[in-house]
């Protein structure tokens, strides 16, 4: 296989698992039903500093140790579930629905960025990506590792923010109507909430499992 066929397959495999729906893209999907295309926005930034994050994590070796130590991405998973709870609870909570502007103003750019960030890291999605995936594409007879490492890293930080973007676009545009159907973005509001919650309750037990 030439280097560029390895980088497509690469790019083709990571399209297929970033488009998958789960945590990334129910955060962006809120972010932006809440606070339009902006706020979305800053959450695929966000999204993709986590993206970068665990790239660096991947180069040093530290994917490669989890392997070793299994235990540790167990509890890697019970911290994103219990994180993850904390969001879908949240939002279960709130007595604002998406597309309520007032709902809008009650966060900040630097926390939508922060949450995002936060669990773009704590997506185990994304561990099993690192420790699968990654390693097998960092390969000697194409060059030096670490520069592998960053041409990876950019193409990760491209699909992310080509995927999320295009959903905060969707989402973004969706807010005016919501916000003229408030009973409609309630209902949302909830589903989404739950949705969080169930996708932590089934992490919560796949880690409490291996330990």
């Amino acid at each position: 296989m030439t280097e560029y066929a390895h980088l497509w397959l690469f790019f083709v495999i990571l399209l297929g698992v970033v488009m998958l729906p789960g945590l990334d893209m129910a955060y962006v999907l809120g972010s932006s039903l809440t606070g339009g295309c902006t706020q979305g926005m800053i959450a695929v930034a966000g999204m993709v500093a986590g993206g970068v994050v665990h790239v660096v994590v991947g180069a040093l070796g530290l994917a490669a140790l989890l392997n070793y130590f299994p235990g540790a991405f167990n509890v890697i998973l019970l911290a994103g579930a219990l994180y993850i709870a904390w969001i879908g609870i949240s939002v279960l909570r709130s007595r604002s629905s998406f597309g309520n502007r007032d709902m809008a103003v009650a966060r900040s750019a630097s926390a939508t960025f922060r949450q995002a960030a936060l669990t773009n890291l704590l997506n185990p999605k994304a561990y099993l990506f690192m420790l699968a995936i990654f390693p097998q594409f960092l390969r000697p007879e194409y060059g030096v590792l670490w520069i592998q490492a960053i041409v990876l890293g950019i193409i990760i930080a491209f699909t992310q923010a080509s995927v999320y973007g295009s959903v905060a676009l969707v989402a973004g545009g969706l807010r005016e109507w919501m916000h003229a159907n408030p009973h409609f973005g309630t209902w949302l509001n909830r589903s989404v909430g739950l949705l969080l919650v169930m996708a932590a309750v089934v992490t919560g037990i796949d880690g409490w499992r291996g330990l």
